[in-house]
């Protein structure tokens, strides 16, 4: 450990809509690190020229111990391997919490990765030069970084398996849902519900529509529920709501659905903003993630935090992040089973009140503050 005060150069890049979910992360890494070590200082790197509608990256600044420092080069541009490494502040270590960072700087660095699932599925990339960029990149990252961060266990084995990285390389630090997520008053969803034109009841599904999601599945798992027999005390009345960004790069779940004739059951919600993220958790009857795989499954614990039954796939880190009883495994390949499950969860009251309070158990575990010193203890084995 250094004997004078830590400096730390965290890129805040990614705090941007383009990454839902890193940016998410992101930020409230930031803002956990800065509470949790006051002693150590921050120079945080934004780009104010990415749009940001989520997060108060600014507000920040106001803590003694973090300074801004605005950069112009954007993620994947050629300046951010050319120009930015010139641009660093000073500091005892950068940390990048994503894989694309100036492989060319020779300062000390720390990187986040969070899966990798481009390696697993490579056809479900848009491109064979997707592949083949995300293949450098990621070798990139891992030789020139010092340190590896990744979110699960699961990810840091799959690190070692894949790409042999050495596994005293590696620390582990669990993500948290932030304190916004806690069940919703009755008032505050029914006004929800109103506004976005919400089903009264509903199964929620949030993530990006990235071919990994799965949810060309979970559309045949809901067609299944929907046409079997037991339908009147299952999913009579419910509706399958999906929200979350969408990417253009992938289509085909819309002709999914009206290939199905599922129109007036599914409803394709989109983006959602942050401030209704917590309602529209707590608004469901049940969450489900059927992902194929998930580096974590941030929005697992964000459902758990608001109180709702959990259902997921038994792949990758969602059983490490749900724990022994806190939500149901199914295998994502397996519609029928995935169809089951769904039938399970809305016929049996009591199980859902069961894993409403375990799962409100389990997301208590993860908090932000156990990130930080996890990260924090993670930066000290390079001083």
């Amino acid at each position: 450990m250094t004997t004078t005060t830590p400096i730390i150069v965290l890129d805040l890049r990614t705090v941007q809509d383009h990454f839902p979910g890193i940016g998410r992360c992101t930020f409230h890494l930031a803002q956990a690190l800065a509470e949790t070590a006051p002693a150590w200082r921050f120079v945080m790197l934004t780009q104010p020229g990415a749009i940001n509608t989520r997060f108060d990256v600014t507000g920040l600044a106001r803590r003694p111990n973090v300074t801004l420092h605005a950069v112009s080069q954007a993620i994947f541009s050629p300046q951010e391997q050319i120009t930015l490494p010139r641009d660093l502040p000073p500091g005892d270590l950068v940390h990048f919490p994503y894989y694309i960072f100036p492989y060319l700087s020779r300062r000390r660095a720390i990187v986040t990765i969070y899966d990798i699932i481009s390696h697993l599925y490579p056809a479900y990339l848009p491109s064979a030069l997707h592949r083949v960029v995300f293949e450098i990149t990621t070798r990139l990252a891992l030789a020139r970084a010092a340190h590896i961060l990744t979110l699960s266990t699961s990810a840091a084995a799959d690190l070692q398996r894949v790409y042999g990285v050495d596994p005293g390389r590696i620390t582990v630090t669990p993500a948290a849902a932030d304190g916004r997520f806690r069940p919703a008053s009755a008032d505050a969803i029914h006004a929800l519900r109103r506004r976005l034109g919400l089903p009264p009841r509903y199964v929620l599904f949030l993530g990006a529509n990235k071919p990994h999601k799965n949810l060309l599945r979970l559309v045949e798992a809901w067609a299944k529920l929907k046409a079997q027999e037991a339908t009147p005390s299952a999913a009579a009345g419910v509706s399958l709501v999906l929200a979350g960004r969408e990417d253009p790069r992938y289509v085909g779940i819309r002709a999914a659905i009206a290939q199905a004739g599922l129109q007036n059951d599914i409803l394709v919600l989109g983006a959602v903003s942050e401030a209704d993220l917590p309602v529209l958790y707590s608004g469901a009857e049940v969450f489900i993630l059927p992902s194929l795989y998930e580096g974590y499954g941030l929005p697992v614990i964000e459902a758990m935090a608001c109180g709702v039954a959990v259902a997921c796939s038994n792949t990758s880190s969602l059983p490490e992040v749900v724990g022994g009883d806190a939500g149901v495994l199914f295998d994502p390949a397996d519609s029928d089973e995935m169809a089951a499950v769904l039938r399970r969860l809305l016929t049996d009251g009591a199980l859902r009140t069961t894993l409403q309070q375990t799962g409100l158990a389990r997301a208590r575990q993860f908090t932000w503050q156990r990130t930080a010193e996890l990260t924090l203890a993670g930066y000290e084995k390079e001083f």
